[in-house]
């Protein structure tokens, strides 16, 4: 219903209130959800907490063309608090226990910080594809160029993923019914032109985006680019990759039931591409942590308590990575 807020499921009949909906899976299959739920999101609100405690704590991190890493981070962990915890609970309960507000609210959070989080990866690559493979000459990334994709990203992701709570689109229980999301199902003229704007805007155009800077980014790698920009050229590719990999599933699992409504998708089975998607959340940190010494050389020990498993890599000292940062600003150094 336009102008508040839409509160009332589509078939509220379906959706358990107070006992476990065994008629899905058996009570030992939600357990089993739930510590796997459990696990990606505890590790990756760990991990993106370390991403963005460490920038903020080193100085030589802090440069503009790290802030859409810190957005992603930021993005991630938006949706592991705000989408993972919320799921494994109810998984661990057996039924979706927040109500209709509680979905709506749990289905905006994962949908909204998502999208950042696709677009803030849109944002990096082509970050560094301007700056790698230098179609427009020598770029120098400044704060404001930073700030301004960062604000791209959250407008972008805000701007679609509101209209569902005004009437335009709406949020409904899927998979085991224990998580909401985007209503996928509804024939309504409404829904579906808002899912078919949704799915073009937000998946499409943005795995079109991944696929011209991957194939720019590996042509560079096969050429004169210098090592430190080839490093950061392999760390996006395999970044863009990997949220390719994780969130492809669930946008073909969307657009099958969006072109095909007669498809009848197993609960069970709809659930995997899900999880796969908030997986993301893990990879990402992981990524950057392993494929980026300077900023590994600062994470790892936060993480393991002061110890550091590559102590006898060379390490640069701040003073000198900063002047080295500062004296090449034109090409991109391996944050």
């Amino acid at each position: 219903m336009k102008g508040r807020l839409d509160c009332s499921f589509s078939n509220a009949s379906a959706i358990p209130t107070s006992a476990v909906n065994d008629a899905i899976m058996p009570r030992m299959g939600y357990t089993i959800l739930a510590v796997i739920i459990g696990f990606f999101s505890v590790f990756g609100i760990i991990l993106n907490m370390t991403v963005i405690v460490v920038t903020l704590k080193h100085r030589q991190l802090r440069q503009p063309l790290n802030f859409a890493l810190v957005n992603l981070a930021v993005a991630d962990l938006g949706c592991a608090t705000f989408g993972g915890l919320p799921t494994m609970v109810t998984n661990a309960m057996g039924y979706f226990s927040l109500g209709r507000v509680g979905c709506v609210l749990e289905g905006f959070a994962v949908a909204f910080f998502g999208i950042a989080g696709l677009c803030s990866v849109a944002i990096i690559a082509v970050e560094r594809c301007v700056v790698v493979c230098r179609p427009v000459g020598s770029v120098t990334f400044q704060t404001r160029h930073a700030v301004a994709g960062v604000v791209i990203a959250w407008v972008w992701s805000f701007l679609w993923n509101t209209p569902p709570l005004f009437g335009w689109g709406s949020y409904e229980l899927e998979g085991v019914q224990t998580s909401c999301a985007p209503d996928w199902y509804s024939r309504n003229l409404a829904n579906v032109s808002y899912i078919m704007c949704y799915f073009l805007l937000c998946f499409a155009l943005l795995a079109f985006l991944f696929y011209l800077q991957v194939t720019r980014l590996k042509m560079s790698e096969g050429g004169s680019t210098a090592r430190a920009e080839t490093q950061v050229a392999c760390m996006v590719v395999v970044m863009v990759m990997a949220f390719l990999l994780t969130w492809l599933p669930y946008a073909a699992f969307a657009l099958s039931v969006i072109l095909d409504p007669n498809l009848y998708i197993d609960p069970v089975i709809a659930t995997v591409p899900m999880y796969l998607a908030k997986s993301s959340t893990v990879f990402n940190p992981i990524i950057y942590i392993f494929m980026n010494r300077q900023f590994r050389e600062h994470a790892v020990p936060f993480l393991l308590c002061g110890r550091n498993l590559w102590a006898a890599e060379p390490v640069e000292s701040e003073e000198e990575t900063t002047a080295s940062s500062v004296s090449r600003s034109n090409k991109v150094f391996p944050s």
